[in-house]
């Protein structure tokens, strides 16, 4: 008897999983990529989703990247959108019907996940856990262990493949009885909060907004989202700045062809800078006064600003753009 269990890389989807392999059921784990994630933190210890897989349930995890596919929600879930750019109920729909398409792939016989009732306020409420099991296509045959004790009896457990009083009723947001239950199990090394996503935080989701308002909605510039100050300079051009030395290597490593890299003169600490768009000279000007602004000029009213555009550099003489003005330029 086989099941996957859907791992999101937080604490609830990990348990879920342990708790049907105590049971003598070989767990199947798999991971849905989309491209909302928080990024990896320079410096922080491996807590990835593979290594958590393989060191509390001694399990390679199976990856599968949805991110092409997931876009479409953005446009017009059904279900509609939480507090921010967040369609918890299609997505989990969407992701749970992927599942359901792989069961007879893998040999899996039912779907397992870390929802607890009353968790979240958007898709964990009854209600919303009946529609998802429903439209998913997958009633019967989807058990949440955390608080399968609360729900109706699945298939698994009405024909004994798990037994129903080996799983649990937790409920609400208090993450106590999960954590008891992971030194129960003598994990270590996992996180204390859900896996994250980005479409939850309110900085990330207004960006978002501005990249589908603007027509540059695509997996590239998704994924430069998470990088430096953002800045919409016209219509079509913006310019990402740089935060720190990681960040500007990064937007330097991402640069396109067609991309515009400003940066100071090597006597000159500052960031670099992308910008990507229709670019005249005056938003070029623009841009470079931008650059200045984040520079250290150790009392100089301005810094020479070097900008590459499809492999050929030039330079620029720029004062820094004022406070105000930024403000009301940044995303």
């Amino acid at each position: 008897m086989k099941a996957i269990a859907l791992i999101s890389g937080g604490l609830d989807s990990i348990l879920a999983a342990r708790i049907i392999k105590e049971q003598g059921i070989e767990v199947l784990p798999l991971n849905f990529k989309i491209p909302f994630c928080p990024r990896k933190k320079a410096g922080s210890p491996d807590n990835g989703i593979s290594s958590l897989v393989k060191r509390n349930l001694s399990e390679e995890l199976k990856v599968v990247d949805i991110s092409a596919d997931f876009l479409g929600l953005l446009l017009e879930p059904k279900y509609g959108f939480g507090s921010n750019m967040n369609p918890c109920i299609d997505c989990k729909i969407f992701m749970l019907s992927k599942a359901r398409e792989l069961l007879q792939i893998m040999g899996a016989q039912f779907v397992v996940t870390g929802e607890v009732l009353g968790q979240r306020p958007m898709s964990q409420h009854r209600r919303a856990l009946n529609l998802i099991e429903k439209e998913s296509g997958l009633t019967g045959l989807l058990l949440r262990p955390l608080c399968a004790g609360l729900l109706p009896k699945t298939l698994p457990e009405k024909e004994g493949w798990v037994k129903r009083e080996r799983l649990f009723k937790f409920s609400g947001r208090t993450r106590r009885p999960q954590m008891d239950l992971a030194q129960e199990f003598k994990m270590e090394h996992y996180p204390n909060a859900a896996g994250g996503c980005l479409l939850t935080d309110p900085g990330f989701s207004v960006r978002l907004k501005d990249l589908i308002k603007h027509q540059a909605f695509s997996l590239e510039n998704i994924g430069l989202l998470k990088i430096g100050r953002h800045f919409r300079l016209a219509e079509n051009a913006k310019l990402i700045v740089g935060r720190n030395e990681e960040e500007n290597k990064e937007l330097e490593a991402v640069s396109a062809c067609g991309d515009y890299l400003f940066m100071p003169d090597e006597e000159t600490a500052g960031p670099t800078c992308l910008g990507r768009g229709e670019f005249d000279d005056q938003l070029i000007k623009f841009s470079a006064q931008i650059v200045c602004h984040y520079c250290d000029l150790n009392g100089a009213v301005g810094a020479e600003i070097i900008y590459t555009h499809q492999g050929v550099s030039y330079s620029a003489q720029a004062a820094p753009i004022a406070e105000n003005r930024l403000t009301s330029l940044r995303i």
